[in-house]
Order: C-alpha cells, then structure tokens, then sequence
C-alpha cells in the first residue's frame, strides 16, 4: 500500500462487517490508525450493556428491564496505549466486557430491537463527521448505509476459533467448544429478526481464512484507495 494514502484522502466513512472473530476489531483499528480516521467498536457497546444487564442480575432474555439499562447507561469509548477502553458509567471494562460469559450473552442483548435503536442512534451521531472506521454486524446494512467503503470480512468457523482460543490467556474452554460458541451465534445473528448480521449488497468480501493480518489491513486499505483515490 502506497504511504502517501493518508494525505491523499478526504475523510470518508468504513463500514466494516463480519461474525464473531473474525479479526473485525483489529482490522478496523489498524486501518483507522493508518488513515488517520476514529476506529469506533459498536461490538463493545453491546458487550458493555450485556456486562451491565448480568452485574444488575438481570437476564437477556428480560427485554424491558436490559433497554432500560441500555437508555440509562454512559458509554465511553477511549483511545489507549493497548487499543480502545472501554468504560461504562465511568468504570473502566475493556478486559470484562471480554470474558466468557458475555460472549454467550451478547447475541441475546443484542437480538433486543430496542437496544439497537438506541445504540445505532449513538453510532450515527459517532459518524456523522466522517472520518470513522466503524465495525459491526450491521454497520454497512443499517447503521452507515452510505458509508463510502463496505467490507464484509469473515474466515472459517475453525479459523475464527484458532484466533480467539490463542487470546484466552486463561482458558475455561476447549478450542472445540469455543468453534462450537461462535457457529452458534453465528446462527443467532444471523437469523434474529432485529438487523441481521448479513452482506451488504454493495460490500467488498474479503475471507481471511490463510491470510495473515498484515494482507487483510492492506487489502482494506487498497480498497479505500481505489474507492477515494484521487480527492483532493
């Protein structure tokens, strides 16, 4: 990828899309960090209203009761040393929010249609001067429709698990049980009723299954070149 990118480019939106380990988050960052753009994680927002829901002693499955901690919760995405932090209500939870238990959660909080109206509106007013990385499962479908570049990256479901299972630093799980957990909500994002994790129609696929990460960033990258190449 040509250095000069950074300079060439009017700041422009990426919407980028996939399932659970994907390497969305990543990705998004380091082509964020590359352009100069504002990475925003909308996964860790439903994860911080799942960590919240469970620390209330709430269930998922409880709707009115998790849209009411939604609506009333402060979350903060900041830039750090080691990548984005996350807080909620002024409580730092970047490694919680990560933990198992909320990875068997989130699908649920987020298959809550009222939860998504309110975070959506947060994420579009986060995008609304441009100049953002934004990923998701429904960035490019609903929240930044018109984003300028749409990728929908994914890889196999034994590739995803490899990722996720060699960042447990403690693991509770077996690698087969964690491919297992992502097939699973692979299933529920995929077929819950309230934004479904799906392709946008004008979105680029890129499968990083035998890629390393380095060949997906670029990829991205070239892709945002020869989408805004050229604007002075």
């Amino acid at each position: 990828m040509d250095g000069g990118v950074t300079g060439s480019l009017k700041p422009f939106n990426i919407a980028l899309d996939g399932p659970a380990g994907a390497g969305k988050s990543t990705v998004a960052r380091m082509v964020a960090g590359a352009l100069g753009f504002i990475y925003i994680d909308t996964g860790a927002m439903y994860r911080a209203v799942t960590w919240k829901t469970l620390r209330r002693g709430v269930s998922p499955e409880q709707a009115d009761e998790v849209t009411a901690i939604a609506g009333a919760m402060d979350i903060e995405l900041l830039p750090g040393a080691q990548g984005q932090r996350v807080r909620v209500d002024g409580e730092d939870v970047t490694e919680a929010i990560r933990m198992p238990e909320i990875n068997r959660n989130v699908s649920a909080v987020s298959s809550i249609a009222a939860v998504r109206e309110i975070l959506v509106g947060l994420q579009k007013e986060l995008a609304a001067g441009k100049g953002v990385v934004m990923d998701g499962r429904d960035i490019g479908t609903r929240v930044l429709p018109n984003a300028e570049v749409k990728v929908f990256l994914t890889a196999s479901v034994e590739e995803r698990a490899r990722r996720r299972f060699g960042e447990l630093s403690n693991p509770d799980i077996t690698l087969a049980q964690l491919a297992e957990e992502i097939a699973v909500r692979d299933r529920m994002d995929s077929e819950r009723e309230a934004s479904p994790l799906a392709r946008a129609d004008d979105a680029v696929l890129i499968d990083s299954t035998g890629m390393s990460l380095q060949e997906v960033v670029d990829a991205v990258l070239d892709l945002c070149k020869a989408k805004r190449g050229g604007e002075e």
